[in-house]
């Protein structure tokens, strides 16, 4: 197999009347889906092929059928976040270059206003079109498995979104993996989460075109509203969940299995995060004893998942929870700072070497050759590996554990967050001279610290607002009258972290 379009074509072709994708407006079967995507590739095919195709649409069955469109046109998809400032979808427009959009009639005045003489194709005209079959197959047997299937973009630390390139290849490697491992097929009923431009979101949408499934978006303001929320999950049978551990613990801080239960209930995953503990044992103790639950960890530079752990006994309130062992097919080691492998106890850096790994960043030669670089422990070839700039050690166990970041980016609420992006926004106004932005991770609070004759947080939160989308808005925004500094004449961030409370 070389395209991941293989896999929706034997789907369609043992289930065409299947539903396999549900919103609040749509139920499509896999064929309406095919047909779809077919109709959007031939509106495409007029301006090229492995082109960057940017979705600007709402997580939908139409933007799914439009991401599967690009990929059919020999193209790739950039899903793009249209609740997103408009500074951020021009830079990662901006970093795509020779962009086609595509984009629906509900978004269609956003898309005018940051295209930069980008064609803007219609969703509603574009399936329309007549089907293209010939030009179609032909560009299929022009397609190797090392072609790019999509980018996401994540947050860089130099305040410029940060382009993963994800091939064809990587993403059947994964996917075998992930649908082998947990069993899923055709009875799979899918309740998604997390946003089309979240690498999470790649587990339950291409485990549904391989295996046949129930891919079913759940509408966001349910999570608002718990018992909302698993009323939908009961009318709709879902029988397995990959959530950010945000998302779980809605349900468990409100006791909401007290009131009423998730009737299908078989599978639970979660990633993106640290799972609290005390929350994820609520919905061990209170829900069926055969539900499976595993906490998944892996970059958006490893298609999603590197290193995975059945939860297979009891854990205290505050113990933490293990990352597990590697994936099949994808190798992980430790390297301590003197280049050194770590020994079992020993904490270091985690490397990942497998199919499972991204081909670096979009247009980013300089962070692409930071972060995939020589085997460190290997001098006799080339062999390519991943940096992930996490800190981990084995346990006693022989089990993965998690310590921390190596650097300031961080994980919350599901998302990557780097908080050069965040001082970025707050350095872009006037009259700022300096800030760091921390994270408080015992009491989950981001603070954004300042020095500047700027009084009002509210001007400092406005530059802040125009450059990262909300799930990066600091919790706190101090104003202090002048930045600590270290021995090295560099913002002293230990000292704001441990003193933050008293400005």
């Amino acid at each position: 197999m070389k395209n991941i379009l293989e896999c929706f074509e034997a789907t369609t072709a043992r289930f065409p009347d299947k539903v396999g994708f549900t919103d609040v407006n749509r139920r499509s079967t896999f064929l309406e889906t095919m047909r779809r995507a077919r109709k959007i590739a031939s509106a495409l095919l007029g301006y090229g092929t492995k082109k960057p195709v940017a979705v600007l649409i709402d997580k939908t069955c139409n933007c799914i059928d439009a991401m599967f469109g690009a990929l059919y046109a020999g193209d790739f998809y950039i899903v793009v976040d249209v609740h997103s400032p408009k500074d951020r979808i021009e830079n990662i427009l901006s970093t795509l270059h020779d962009t086609i959009i595509i984009t629906d009639k509900d978004s269609l005045e956003l898309a005018n206003n940051v295209k930069n003489n980008q064609p803007v194709v219609l969703y509603e005209n574009a399936i329309n079109f007549d089907i293209y079959e010939e030009q179609l197959l032909n560009i299929r047997k022009h397609m190797i498995d090392m072609d790019t299937a999509y980018i996401l973009f994540t947050s860089g630390s130099t305040g410029k979104p940060k382009g993963t390139v994800i091939s064809h290849r990587s993403l059947i490697s994964y996917v075998n993996w992930v649908t082998d491992e947990f069993k899923f097929d055709e009875t799979t009923s899918f309740g998604s989460q997390t946003p089309l431009y979240f690498s999470m979101s790649v587990t339950d949408l291409y485990s549904t075109l391989k295996c046949g499934c129930c891919y079913n978006i759940i509408p966001k303001q349910y999570f608002s509203f718990p018992i909302n929320l698993v009323k939908y999950m009961n009318e709709y049978k879902i029988n397995t969940i990959y959530w950010v551990p945000t998302a779980i613990s809605i349900l468990s801080n409100w006791k909401v299995f007290d009131v009423i239960k998730p009737e299908y209930l078989k599978t639970v995953l979660f990633a993106g995060e640290v799972m609290p503990t005390k929350q994820l044992n609520y919905w061990i103790n209170t829900l069926d004893n055969n539900i499976t639950f595993a906490n998944l960890f892996g970059p958006t530079e490893t298609t999603d998942i590197c290193t995975f752990y059945i939860v297979d006994r009891k854990f205290a309130d505050d113990d933490s929870l293990p990352i597990g062992k590697h994936c099949d097919n994808c190798n992980v080691f430790i390297v301590k700072e003197d280049g050194t492998e770590a020994k079992d106890g020993e904490e270091g850096e985690l490397f990942v070497r497998s199919t499972f790994m991204a081909d670096g960043y979009y247009n980013n030669p300089e962070k692409t050759l930071e972060a995939f670089v020589q085997n460190p422990l290997n001098k006799s070839y080339p062999e390519r590996v991943y940096k992930t700039g996490d800190i981990v050690k084995y346990n006693d166990k022989g089990e993965l554990i998690y310590i921390s970041r190596k650097d300031f980016q961080i994980k919350r609420s599901g998302y990557r967050i780097e908080l050069g992006e965040i001082e970025a926004g707050a350095n872009s106004v006037e009259g700022i001279k300096n800030c760091a932005c921390i994270y408080d991770k015992q009491e989950d609070l981001l603070v954004l610290i300042y020095e500047g004759k700027i009084k009002k947080t509210e001007t400092v939160m406005a530059g802040v607002i125009k450059k990262v989308p909300s799930y990066m808005y600091p919790d706190k925004v101090l104003r202090i009258k002048e930045m600590p500094q270290n021995a090295n004449g560099k913002i002293d961030r230990k000292y704001l972290l441990q003193n933050y409370k008293n400005f």
